[in-house]
């Protein structure tokens, strides 16, 4: 038996996962990886960001992205997905009223409240543009805790 996620488990683990990496490219071909908070909505992933995050000018400029999603503090619990994936812009509509339902449903509890942010703060955050990740492949994924140990060691 392999250490790979079956597509169940991928499923089951991107829903349940909190946080993903996003790496893109900048214009000097450098990436750029940042955590975001995203949500999986009909099977796709998405995110939001600010309208003046520099994410958002590598992802016009270049949609090419990979993420990845991992867990696990011992390496024996260590469990991930990495994807290469093409991010599609959206305009506003029903497909990203959907995933700001969701985000606020899954992200409600770990959000400081608005107007507890300072000014600069809440002038950054106050809009969202919105991505859905579109995979140019198959992911990689393992799971270490179906890796046998050796008897004895």
């Amino acid at each position: 038996m392999g250490i790979n996620l079956s597509p169940d488990e991928q499923r089951d683990f991107l829903e349940n996962a909190h946080t993903m990496i996003v790496t893109t490219i900048r214009r000097d071909g450098r990436p750029s990886a940042v955590p975001v908070w995203f949500v999986v909505v009909s099977g796709s992933l998405y995110f939001g960001t600010p309208p003046t995050a520099a994410k958002l000018s590598h992802l016009r400029r270049d949609p090419r992205c990979c993420v990845l999603v991992e867990s696990g503090e011992k390496w024996r619990e260590l469990r991930a997905l990495q994807w290469q994936m093409d991010a599609v812009i959206l305009e506003p509509g029903p497909e990203v009223d959907a995933a700001e339902a969701a985000s606020e449903r899954k992200y409600d509890a770990y959000r400081t409240p608005f107007e507890l942010m300072p000014p600069a703060a809440q002038q950054h955050y106050g809009e969202s543009v919105w991505m859905r990740l579109e995979p140019a492949g198959d992911p990689v994924t393992w799971d270490n805790s179906k890796m046998r140990l050796r008897d004895g060691v």
